[in-house]
């Protein structure tokens, strides 16, 4: 089995430019972890939701939020992502994948062709999704 066989294929990109509030949404209403963050096409970094969580004040929409809790969300996604991810390709094997995941403590691999482009990512619930036991 390769990468291929069970990357999510149409991923939903960000720019580097794209504001928390926008991704937040992104995030929240299509149920994503990760968020890959391209520039000119190209993977230059990702997004997860526990980044999110640990950089956006837990005061944002209640009584108690005030305007430094409001600057948190100011933030590009460039000022937040990981940058250079570990990156697969379509043929990587499914064990080299688990390797990785094993290896660094990462929870999604964005799939690349061979000019950077994002085709896929595959998270751990891939992984358990497509396991035969």
């Amino acid at each position: 089995m390769k990468a291929q066989d069970i990357m999510i294929k149409n991923v939903i990109c960000v720019d580097m430019d794209e504001r928390l509030p926008n991704i937040r949404k992104l995030m929240e209403s299509h149920g994503f972890h990760h968020l890959p963050v391209t520039e000119k096409g190209k993977l230059a970094g990702i997004i997860s939701d526990r980044d999110l969580l640990r950089l956006i004040s837990p005061f944002i929409d209640s009584v108690s939020e005030q305007t430094r809790d409001l600057d948190t969300l100011n933030r590009a996604a460039h000022q937040v992502m990981t940058r250079q991810p570990i990156t697969v390709r379509a043929d990587t094997s499914i064990e080299d994948i688990i390797t990785w995941f094993k290896r660094v403590d990462i929870s999604c691999l964005p799939v690349v062709d061979e000019d950077n482009t994002v085709i896929g990512i595959i998270s751990w619930r891939d992984l358990l999704n497509h396991a035969t036991f």
